[in-house]
This record gives structure tokens, C-alpha cells and sequence, in this order.
């Protein structure tokens, strides 16, 4: 049996914060009514830092034989699943794609945390909120404006 020490309030400090974090960005997203929302964002920044956490540790009981580095790859491609099932195609439109991109984000900053990088994490929130509403309103005009230029043509 393996005697592996765990600060639990390490772990308590670090679900904490990758339960913030990833419930701001969900807020965000049930606020703009799509389709995923606070508790699947937050489930999966919760499991991010898990995954890493749980690296973390088995890395200092055994650092030659764990590749930290495979753990953050198997949660991209992971949380890639979850992120395609909120992908939508009607006709020829596409939807879904930024709440895909923002689970995908998200468990990046899960990842972050589980290793310990808080302050890298809340800068990654940060841009995240700056994306998600600042951008959203000038996207909107540039699009607006280069249709109108199009159908004065």
C-alpha cells in the first residue's frame, strides 16, 4: 500500500479556488444563456485540478517514473469530448464553438491550480472575462459593419 502524505488543506485551498474560478466563468455563460453552465464549468475545473493534484502527489512519492506532463495532455484531449459534444451544426452555421473553447479554458486553469499556479490561474480568468464580455460587444460592430459594407456592394 502506498503511504503518500497529503496536506489536506493544500487540497481544500486548491478545490476552493478551482471551484471559484471555474464558477465565475460558468456565471458568465448561464448569464449569456448558453448551453453549458456554472455546474459544468466548475465540475470541470474541479476535475482539472483533481487529475493534477493527484499527479502532483504520486510525482513526490515516485518523481522518476511520473511524467507530470501526461496528465495535463490527457485532459486536453479529455475535456476535447466534452467540449465537441456542446458543438452544434444547423444548416450551414456552426454553434457552440466559445463554450467549447471556454471548457477547454477551463480546465486549463483546473490544471493550473491542481499544480499549484494560482496567481497564473486568476490572470487566465481574468483574460477569459475579457474575451467572453469585453470582446462580445466589438466583435458584434465589426461584424455589423463588415455586412453593411458587403450589402452596399
Amino acid at each position: 500500500m502506498m503511504n503518500l502524505e497529503v496536506n489536506l488543506m493544500n487540497i481544500l485551498i486548491k478545490l476552493s479556488l478551482a471551484t471559484v474560478l471555474g464558477g465565475l466563468v460558468g456565471f458568465e455563460r448561464a448569464v449569456s444563456r448558453k448551453p453549458a453552465g456554472m455546474r459544468t464549468y466548475i465540475l470541470i475545473s474541479l476535475g482539472a485540478c483533481l487529475f493534477s493534484e493527484f499527479s502532483v502527489i504520486l510525482f513526490q512519492k515516485f518523481p522518476e517514473s511520473v511524467d507530470l506532463s501526461r496528465i495535463a495532455s490527457q485532459i486536453v484531449m479529455g475535456v476535447g469530448f466534452i467540449g465537441a459534444g456542446t458543438i452544434m451544426r444547423s444548416g450551414t452555421s456552426v454553434g457552440g464553438l466559445t463554450t467549447a473553447a471556454a471548457i477547454w479554458v477551463v480546465a486549463a486553469i483546473g490544471t493550473l491550480v491542481g499544480f499549484g499556479l494560482y496567481a497564473e490561474a486568476g490572470l487566465a480568468t481574468l483574460f477569459v472575462f475579457i474575451v467572453l464580455i469585453l470582446l462580445t460587444p466589438i466583435e458584434k460592430k465589426i461584424v455589423a459593419g463588415v455586412h453593411s459594407l458587403k450589402n452596399k456592394d
